[in-house]
């Protein structure tokens, strides 16, 4: 869960990819593989999250290219007539991708002339791929076509040359980036994994209890065989997130002993993710699973104040505030300890030259004359503690540091109505009403509205069906929750994150002389 307001490296792909992979396109001489040969290759190696080499290579298919293929690639003949032959690179090709996932779009394409092209060279290539067309219908179920082009529609990308290899597979890259800034590490993982079926299930589990899982979003709960819970999650598919957590290679300690004590497994469904995440930090709380503990409820928050000194300068100090208070928004950041808060400190001390001494990171000199601070000596300070840097060079740098962490103003005039609906089944729907950042309620009819003491500003459609529910999130407390905040600011400030979830936000005003 997110803890502070970092926002996903738009450079990097999520952890929750295989941290090893190749996306690689072909352009060939025709459809069939085990007759037409490949003429161009394009391919990314991904280490870690990052895009370290990219390539294109033509390759002299000893044939002719047929006129249809040359006019919808732009291949010509001549282009690759001092091409090498797969032969003459097939050596190298095997070495970059042994050990890595080949990723492509229509995985059993490519793999399918991958696999021939090395045949005829007397190498026996096998590979399970991950194919980027599978993983977006898993992941975006809302979407009907799930091609190349329509994905490049989807997310408006720019493309050079269609029907090219290096520029196909750049994006499925932009693709696999997109969705990384949209989607959980979870469930990016758990959709992986289901898609290269690398899981198993725990002995005491019974398969009838796995097969009744719905690929769709919600919530899960693991039991033992005295039906004590023992773990809460989420997902964008509840299944594929299930049977993540009986990977073989499991991550870490507490997952392997979590997977040998899983005897039942319960779910319940929302609408869409967003549902889904405020669902689980609720019940996680509320309810206290053995093997959650990231998102208990933290009574008291943290935030980094700034002040102004004798001279001048701006510096920062740590201050606690509690969760049921408001959330003073001329401060910076909500952390859940005070160590946390002055790791982030740390942190943007290094990127932006600040003193430590400024930032009550280092004790500040008791005597008459000022004494530099330790990092000043390193040159990793520009001298403000010993007033050698101006005030307005400092200031202004600090605030630079610190202005993604600001709080988020609330930026509706009274509550909202933040409507989700099941993209593929309308009728499914949940309303939930919101207010300075708290989540007061699931309304189970827009009528409830009422009696929280507000009314739609204008008319909202009540079709629905009726969900499951849980006693634990129909009345919420008012008191400012760090998670739930986290995920409102996620989804209710990113358009492109609502509109890929389906969701809307109403404008309510207040009912004069009723309380919330």
């Amino acid at each position: 869960m997110q803890q502070d307001l970092l926002t996903q490296n738009a450079d990097r792909l999520s952890d929750g990819f295989p941290s090893k992979m190749v996306i690689l396109d072909c352009e060939t001489t025709g459809g069939k593989s085990s007759y037409h040969r490949i003429i161009e290759l394009g391919y990314l190696v991904i280490d870690d999250g990052q895009c370290v080499h990219r390539q294109q290579q033509f390759i002299n298919p000893d044939t002719s290219i047929p006129p249809g293929i040359q006019k919808l690639t732009g291949i010509r003949p001549g282009m690759l007539r001092d091409a090498p032959r797969f032969g003459e690179i097939a050596e190298d090709l095997l070495t970059l991708l042994k050990d890595r996932v080949l990723v492509a779009h229509n995985a059993r394409f490519d793999y399918g002339f991958l696999k021939n092209e090395f045949k005829r060279c007397g190498i026996d290539y096998k590979s399970k791929p991950l194919c980027s067309v599978k993983f977006s219908r898993r992941l975006y179920p809302q979407f009907k076509r799930h091609s190349l082009d329509q994905i490049i529609k989807r997310f408006r990308f720019n493309i050079d040359q269609r029907h090219r290899a290096f520029d196909d597979a750049e994006m499925i890259y932009r693709f696999f980036l997109k969705s990384s800034a949209l989607f959980h590490e979870d469930d990016i993982e758990a959709t992986c994994k289901d898609l290269l079926k690398t899981s198993s299930l725990p002995v005491c589990l019974d398969k009838s209890e796995v097969d009744r899982l719905p690929s769709s979003p919600g919530i899960y709960h693991f039991y033992d065989q005295q039906y004590r819970l023992l773990y809460t999650g989420k997902s964008i598919n509840i299944r594929s997130r299930v049977l993540s957590h009986f990977s073989q290679d499991h991550r870490n300690n507490k997952d392997l002993k979590l997977s040998q004590k899983i005897a039942h497994i319960d779910h319940q469904k929302t609408p869409t993710d967003f549902g889904a995440q405020i669902l689980e930090s609720q019940l996680i709380k509320s309810m206290q699973p053995l093997y959650n503990y990231r998102l208990r409820r933290a009574r008291k928050l943290y935030q980094i104040k700034l002040s102004t000194n004798d001279h001048g300068y701006m510096k920062a100090s740590v201050e606690m505030i509690r969760s049921d208070t408001s959330v003073d928004d001329e401060k910076f950041g909500l952390f859940r300890s005070p160590r946390q808060a002055m790791k982030k400190l740390e942190k943007l001390a290094d990127q932006y030259f600040l003193c430590h001494q400024l930032l009550g990171l280092e004790q500040h000199h008791n005597g008459k004359s000022s004494r530099a601070c330790f990092r000043y000596q390193l040159k990793k300070c520009l001298g403000a503690c010993v007033c050698q840097e101006s005030t307005e060079s400092y200031n202004q740098r600090i605030i630079t540091a610190l202005r993604d962490y600001e709080i988020k103003v609330w930026p509706w005039q009274s509550a909202i109505v933040v409507e989700e609906r099941d993209p593929s089944d309308s009728d499914m729907v949940a309303w939930h009403l919101i207010y300075q950042w708290r989540h007061l309620a699931v309304l189970d009819d827009l009528s409830d509205l009422y009696d929280h003491g507000f009314k739609p500003e204008q008319n909202i459609s009540s079709k629905s069906q009726n969900l499951q529910s849980s006693d634990n999130i129909q009345k919420t407390d008012a008191d400012f929750d760090l998670d739930i905040y986290f995920i409102l600011v996620k989804f209710l400030l990113n358009p492109e994150l609502m509109r890929v979830n389906n969701i809307r936000v109403w404008n309510c005003t207040r009912i004069i002389g009723e309380e919330t």
